[in-house]
């Protein structure tokens, strides 16, 4: 029987180093180290005979540099996912990095917690392209890092619903750059106001345009694809295509929850992704779409209200029968100088935390007054970095859920 442990293979040329990410890997039990390589020649042949999960890939080596090695190993075996190790946090080696198929990029020392999830992220990755190959894609339109990350085309369109059960939580902020981070010219997306009465998608990506979802749900049973995209609202500096809300709250209750599952349902087969914007209440339109999604963002933040409200949804999810894969649980809004961490959460609700977005209010405030996607602009930020990594995230569980769907349909 193959162990269901994370094999991680580790790349560096100075002993000290390897011995210590070994030591700090020899108490997670979900993560087993199957060797160890002094340079990056070395590395390219035991990952071949390995055949790891995850390879630690330090950057400066003196005879193969860590991209270059990256880069044969990506070619050679798709399947393992290396995480780059750099003393240099410089943004070139980044893009450098991920082009060459790096699946993330940590700054030396990294801390135990920021390595392990970059290992278990990776892993779950490695094991979604193994349970299932298929074309790949990758590069984006929005220029973001996703360079050659290789990953296997879902089936067909998937609905990725975005909630928090707690008021000013960053919902549509993260709706609004999850959509763009997933968004390119092979899988194209469009993001869906489910907030009815006041939805800010639109002033988000600075568009009012006249066209709501009131011209697609009452004759939803009779639509076309081209007169749905003259419906969608166009982001032109992005491609994204955008539902917008009602512009007045008294127009949410001409759209009942089984037009809007009709809706979505429709888009889904037009589109790689439907991302869902959704309000904090939970009525018949948000209840509907949760039972619907392939998957659910759930976003927290560090505050104790943020957390209890979170406890209580997932109550719920559980009550409904939703499978807990389905959930990909963030922390949004993240200080260092806030004593309850990531870990601390995932484990006060026995749910892991999938990816963590920094408080950035320099970069989102501007980006939400002028109605400009950080992913846009400011990709290079730790903020849009935090969002790319959950977009990643998004697809690994997606492609995980699929392929375990398939597997259990053959037995």
């Amino acid at each position: 029987m193959p162990s269901d442990n994370i094999r991680v293979l580790i790349v560096d040329d100075v002993a000290e180093t390897r011995e210590n990410v070994r030591k700090l890997l020899q108490f997670e039990a979900d993560v087993e180290v199957v060797g160890a390589a002094r340079s990056g020649k070395e590395g390219i042949q035991l990952s071949q005979e390995l055949t790891p999960d995850v390879v630690l890939m330090d950057i400066n080596m003196p005879d193969i540099d860590g991209i270059s090695a990256t880069e044969i190993i990506r070619q050679k075996l798709p399947h393992v996912q290396v995480v780059i190790l750099s003393v240099q946090g410089d943004q070139n080696y980044m893009r450098r990095a991920m082009l060459a198929g790096a699946r993330d990029f940590l700054t030396k020392p990294p801390t135990g917690d920021d390595l392990i999830s970059a290992i278990r992220r990776a892993g779950e990755m490695s094991r979604a392209e193994r349970a299932k190959s298929g074309p790949v894609y990758g590069s984006t339109a929005t220029g973001l890092p996703s360079g050659s990350v290789a990953l296997p085309q879902l089936s067909e369109g998937k609905i990725v619903l975005v909630y928090s059960p707690k008021g000013g939580a960053g919902c549509t902020t993260i709706a609004v750059n999850l959509a763009m981070a997933l968004h390119n010219e092979d899988t194209r997306v469009v993001l869906v106001d489910a907030n009815l009465q006041f939805g800010d998608v639109a002033v988000f990506i600075n568009e009012q345009g006249k066209n709501t979802i009131l011209e697609i749900a009452p004759r939803v049973d009779e639509l076309e694809p081209d007169v749905v995209e003259d419906i969608l609202i166009k982001h032109e500096a992005s491609g994204l295509r955008v539902l917008a809300a009602p512009q007045r709250p008294e127009l949410a209750e001409k759209v009942s929850a089984e037009q809007f599952v009709k809706v979505l349902k429709y888009l889904q087969r037009m589109f790689a992704y439907v991302v869902i914007d959704t309000a904090q209440i939970l009525n018949d339109i948000t209840l509907s779409a949760i039972d619907i999604s392939d998957v659910i963002v759930l976003i927290t933040t560090q505050e104790i209200p943020a957390i209890k409200n979170s406890r209580l949804f997932l109550d719920l999810l559980h009550t409904m029968g939703i499978d807990k894969q389905r959930i990909v649980f963030i922390v949004n809004r993240f200080d260092k100088r806030i004593a309850i961490t990531p870990e601390r959460v995932g484990e006060n609700l026995k749910q892991e935390v999938a990816a963590v977005i920094p408080m950035d209010e320099k970069v989102v405030i501007p980006s939400v007054n002028r109605g400009v996607p950080f992913m846009l602009d400011n990709k290079s930020q730790p903020v849009a970095r935090g969002v790319f990594s959950l977009a990643e995230s998004v697809r690994a569980r997606l492609i995980a859920i699929e392929a375990d769907s398939e597997m259990a349909g053959k037995r």
